[in-house]
């Protein structure tokens, strides 16, 4: 991966996670982080 993709992405992620904090409160990440959190505990029951 090169710089220029790198910052790219970084930029994409950062203006998302922005945006969603000006439009929902930050309700789509806390979400996302909690469907992660069950999905982490998930694949541990399987190792």
């Amino acid at each position: 991966m090169t710089n220029q993709i790198s910052i790219v992405l970084g930029l994409l992620i950062v203006s998302l996670v922005v945006a969603d904090m000006l439009l929902t409160g930050g309700d789509t990440i806390l979400f996302l982080a909690r469907k992660f959190g069950d999905l982490i505990e998930w694949t541990a029951f399987w190792r």
